[in-house]
């Protein structure tokens, strides 16, 4: 057993939701519930993780309920799951029921593309790709609406809480980042401005499902249409955006970086999950390059191995950067990383092929 570990194994606690350790499962992308229906086989994935002690699993991206939410986007995304529909919603239970059997928590991540789905793709090529710029006030309401109505279905179905994607380029992202919102009213302009949309939704959200029910909300700077974005240049410019969303409602916050552990500003060793703690005075959850030699998108094109880099996860949690670990291409690759982690075991080497498989 690795005892310089301990601190990543003990409880972490939001409101009603607690969790045996600090781990979690990143969400990804899966593209394996035809007609957005979640089977007894994505069941089982999840609940291969949470039986190897992944304290919390965040689902994959699931499409809210509006037409233009999803389609194909950068990959081609198919089979994408919905948290809308009598189907849907009955094969989400079965998956809840099960990672609870399993001694788990499971939250949903509440998806849409924006101006990242291509028009005319599936499941409602009629719809039109929302993009803060060409966006009618109805429109940014009716898309409030169906995020809180897959919140509301998301806790009725039983899940531990929810995720917002307010990273990488989707919707949410593009109301905070400069470069996509150009708008000249009470949604665009200058950075508090921007935040209205992203404010407005979390507000609605909690009105509906209650002030106990956990929200995440993911933010990261870099974009899937720039890897080297900026949504905040400075620390002051962060702490703008998060403090925001924190009194909107926001209770944890999934920090999204490409590599954990790069400096966020000059001047500090510090991460970006670190800055947003410090400024928004909640949670964060960190992400990016632990347990491998090679970001994602490198790892796609390069050799990438498997290495042991828990140390400086420990010391920069110690240092109080962060509260949560997730883990993306770790679990991908062996649903057993936490337990091993724990134990002293060797992992599983980089296996590409995981990405095309439901293991």
């Amino acid at each position: 057993m690795r005892d310089d570990l301990a601190p990543l194994f003990t409880e972490f606690s939001c409101g009603p939701l607690t969790l045996s350790n600090r781990f979690v499962m990143s969400p990804m992308t899966r593209q394996f519930s035809p007609d957005g229906e979640p089977g007894d086989d994505v069941a089982a994935y999840y609940t291969r993780r949470a039986m190897a002690k992944v304290g919390l699993i965040i689902t994959e991206g699931v499409g809210v309920d509006h037409r233009s939410s999803i389609g194909h986007g950068s990959m081609s995304e198919e089979n994408i799951p919905m948290l809308h529909g009598d189907a849907a919603l009955a094969g989400w239970r079965r998956v809840v029921d099960s990672v609870h059997r399993a001694g788990g928590k499971i939250i949903p991540q509440l998806w849409h593309m924006g101006g990242l789905r291509r028009e005319g793709t599936p499941p409602h090529p009629g719809a039109k790709s929302m993009r803060p710029n060409d966006m009618s006030e109805v429109e940014i309401a009716d898309i409030i609406s169906a995020f809180v109505r897959s919140a509301v279905n998301s806790k009725a179905t039983g899940f531990d809480g929810i995720a917002l994607h307010g990273g990488h380029g989707y919707l949410i992202d593009s109301f905070l980042w400069a470069e996509t919102n150009m708008r000249g009213d009470a949604y665009g302009g200058d950075i508090l401005r921007r935040t209205r949309f992203a404010t407005e939704l979390v507000k609605a959200i909690r009105a509906e499902v209650g002030p106990d029910f956990p929200i995440l909300f993911r933010i990261s700077q870099w974009k899937l249409q720039d890897y080297d974005a900026k949504l905040a240049e400075t620390s002051e410019e962060l702490g703008v955006i998060v403090e925001a969303l924190a009194s909107a409602g926001v209770d944890i916050f999934d920090v999204s970086t490409r590599v954990f552990s790069l400096p966020a500003f000059s001047g500090s060793d510090m991460g970006l999950a670190g800055w947003v703690r410090k400024l928004s005075g909640k949670p964060t959850m960190t992400v990016g390059g632990i347990g491998f030699d090679k970001e994602l998108a490198a790892s796609f094109a390069q050799p990438t191995h498997a290495i042991d880099n828990l140390s400086e996860v420990v010391r920069r949690f110690g240092g109080e950067e962060f509260d949560l670990v997730a883990l993306g291409r770790a679990l991908l690759m062996d649903p057993a990383w936490v337990v091993k982690a724990q134990a002293g075991k060797p992992f599983e080497p980089f296996d590409i092929t995981a990405y095309s498989r439901l293991d």
